[in-house]
This record gives C-alpha cells, structure tokens and sequence, in this order.
C-alpha cells in the first residue's frame, strides 16, 4: 500500500492511497480461508466447498470489504504516524471509477487538520468575580412579586367594571341570528384586558355594572380556528352576574403555604436561597466572559478554513432567525454570513479550540451522572415525555454531544479559573445587571 502527499498547504492536507490488487486478492482469499470451515453448501460436505467455488459466490462482497478495510486501515495509519487530527470528516473519493477486478484501487484523502495548540500560562489571568448577597429589599420584592401572582379577586361593590377586573358573564353568541355551537356559557369568570376573548369583546364590557346587560358585537378574526365562523360578524348577549377587583394576598403564613413553604420565614429563605443561586449564575457569566476575552488575547495560532466558515453560517443563519421571528421554518433564501459574523466565528473556533486543548490535557471529562443529571433537568421541558426523551439522546450520538459539550466547557472553565488569579468583588444586586447589560452590548 501505498500513500503519497499531494497537499500541504497550511492546514490543508492531501494525499493519494495506492492499494494493490495483489493485497486485495491476498485480503478476500484470507477471509475465505477463515470461513471456509463453517460454510455448508449442496453437494458438498460441511467445510469442504472449492475454493474456487466460494470465491465466485462470495468474491465480490468481500471484495468490498476488503477494499473498505484496506482504506480505514490506511487512513488510521497516516493520522497515527503523522499526529494530524482533522478538524472535520476527512474527504474520500475513488479516483478510479472504472476499476475492475485485478486492477489497484486509487483513492484521494482530503482535509483539514487541527492547529498545534500553544501552552498557556494561566497564572497571570487576573480577574474580578463578582458577589451579591441578596438584600432585605430584594427578598421582599420578591415576596410581593409572588403575592401578586397569587391575587385573587374579592366584590367590587356597585362599582363599574374597569380594565383589570373580573367580571362573571353569562352569555350567548349568534351568527346571522342564529346560536352557534361552543358560543354560550353561564358564570363565566373573564378578566377585562386579559386578550381570552375575540378582539373587541372584552372592551364593550367596560363600564357596567352588576346585573346590567350588553349585546356585544365583534367579528371572528379571518384566521379563526373554526373556519365556520372566521371572518364573520356576531354578537353576544351578555349578563353581568358580578364585578370583581383583584386584590394582592397576604404576605402570610398561608401564602408561604400555597408556595409550598412551611411558614414566612421558611419561604424567605427559599427565597433567599433561589436569589444567591440566580445572582450566582449570573456573576459567572460575567466571569467567564471576561475569562474568555483575556484568553483569547493570549493565543494566536492558523485556524482550520471549513470550521470557521461553518461557524460564521451558523450565527449569521440563528442572528437572521432573531431578526424575522415570524419564520419558523428554514425554507428561505441562503444567509450569507457578513465580515463581522466571520469574526465573531474565529474567535468561537480559536476559544473552543483551545478550551479542548485545555480539556483534554488536564483529562477533564464528563461523568455518566453528569449526563443523566443534564438529560433529566432539561426532559422537564417535556411533561409527560420525559421518557422518549430520555431515551432519544441515548440513542442519538449527536444530540448526546450538544449536551455533553456544555457540560465540558464548564468544567474546563473551572479548571483554568483555579489557575487564574481571581479575586471576589462584593457589589450590589443593580452593579451586576449593569455587568450582564454590558456583556449583551458587547456581543
């Protein structure tokens, strides 16, 4: 066998794969050989079939295998002796199409190789790690923010109804006169401004009271999910049967109860806690971003082409996707990706690069618990499927990697952070939203 270099250009490799059809033959005929004792064929005895015989049954199917393995084999040899990783499926193709049997088997391998990635001293990374401890205030805020979601509504007593209010209706809809199905109900609880009804229906509402009537007019928008009733004009006969306020509930026992807290000052801590946990996360992200922003003003090294091309489609495709919400799909015209969205990918590529670089040496790696941790933690987002999903990333190598990576990443982080010079700065809850706002306008 043979392989000879054809391109050398940077990152960019090439080689050509000569492998001989004697070596072909000598492959197919050991694979023979090896199962020639356990092949029964009519006529003849149990191991005892020609082998002239079993080459003609057989020969071309091994013969394909024999050329797969012989390749893979090559393949495997020159990235063991040479050290190249490559940064992407490397590229093979036969390059003489008409072959026949007897004759050598050419083939050409194409890619990309990884860069040497340079040692980094992190000792000299000096970094600030911001710390809030949560405030009083901030545990209050927070409590009235629940009591507030937990509001219920008490009588309004001969108040008018106003936007905010709940009002409890019976009524009765008509098409063309006609009462249509799904179109009545009776003590039915609607809060005025709450958008539940057809465009139009809660405003005339506005302004009555307690056992007053109301012949509502509206039209199904054209989009209406009943296509008997898009776009058509109704009206709705409508009973008052009560005006309701919201109130806020008590800051009290029973609201730490419907929390699921055992008391007030059980639910201040819980509060407490989810605080220091969220103003912890959040001080991370500034310390991570800026950790990436000194590294990747300490190394410089050739990044291979077709990952930073691939990276640049990727956020230019999910930057275009945020500026036209209203396309779901991705049936749309090929984004090209601009200077900047090319920039903002070699930083990407150098930094992750790096990191498993990082990674690799200090042998970070990520546990099975870890895994199943991450897998169950984000299957919540799927009630009720929380098994397929689980059992779809186990399956799916692929999609096993989009959780894993984050997790890696996160640890080779905390790796270099326990090299790094970082100090803990207190500062106040609004002094790290100013962080996190710089950090969305730097992006």
């Amino acid at each position: 066998m043979q392989v000879t270099e054809t391109l050398n250009e940077g990152l960019k490799r090439g080689y050509t794969i000569t492998v001989p059809a004697a070596d072909l033959e000598a492959k197919v005929d050991e694979k023979l050989t090896e199962a020639q004792p356990t092949i029964e064929m009519k006529g003849f005895r149990k191991g005892k079939v020609p082998m002239a015989l079993l080459k003609k049954q057989f020969g071309d199917r091994l013969m394909g295998e024999a050329m797969q393995e012989s390749i893979d084999g090559a393949m495997s040899k020159h990235f063991e002796e040479s050290g190249d990783r490559p940064a992407m499926q490397p590229k093979v193709e036969m390059t003489n199409q008409d072959w026949t049997p007897g004759d050598d088997v050419e083939v050409t391998l194409s890619y990309e190789a990884l860069p040497e990635i340079p040692d980094v001293d992190f000792s000299d990374v000096e970094l600030e790690r911001l710390v809030v401890e949560p405030a009083e205030a901030d545990v209050t805020e927070a409590l009235e923010s629940l009591a507030k979601s937990a509001q219920a509504y008490e009588t309004k007593k001969g108040g008018k109804a106003a936007k905010g209010d709940q009002v409890v209706i019976d009524f009765l809809g008509k098409v063309d006169g006609e009462p249509f199905e799904g179109g009545a109900a009776e003590d039915y609880p609607l809060v005025l401004g709450s958008d539940s009804f057809i465009p139009g229906f809660e405003d005339q509402l506005i302004g009555l009271k307690k056992g007053e009537e109301k012949v509502v007019e509206v039209t199904f928008p054209a989009e209406y999910q009943a296509e008997n009733l898009a776009g058509k004009a109704a009206t709705f006969d409508c009973t008052v049967k009560e005006v309701k306020k919201p109130v806020d509930a008590k800051i009290d026992d029973e609201l730490a109860k419907r929390f699921g807290a055992e008391d007030l000052d059980a639910l201040k801590t819980q509060i407490g806690e989810r605080l220091t946990a969220e103003y912890s996360g959040a001080a991370r992200q500034v310390v991570k971003r800026r950790l990436l922003d000194a590294l990747d003003g300490k190394v410089d090294f050739a990044l291979p082409p077709s990952l930073v091309e691939a990276e640049a489609k990727q956020i230019a495709h999910q930057l275009w996707h945020e500026e036209n919400p209203d396309v779901q799909g991705h049936d749309h015209p090929e984004i090209e990706p601009t200077e900047e969205h090319t920039k903002l990918a070699e930083r990407r590529v150098r930094l992750g690069l790096l990191l498993a670089e990082v990674g690799q040496k200090a042998e970070v790696t990520v546990s099975d618990a870890e895994m199943t941790q991450a897998i169950m933690q984000q299957a919540r987002q799927y009630p009720g499927q929380e098994r397929e999903f689980f059992q779809f990333v186990q399956q799916n190598p692929q999609a096993a990697q989009q959780m894993r990576a984050p997790i890696f990443e996160d640890k080779v982080i905390d790796h270099v952070l326990d090299q790094a010079k970082v100090t803990d700065k207190p500062v106040s809850k609004d002094e790290l939203q100013a962080e996190l706002e710089k950090l969305e306008d730097e992006t």
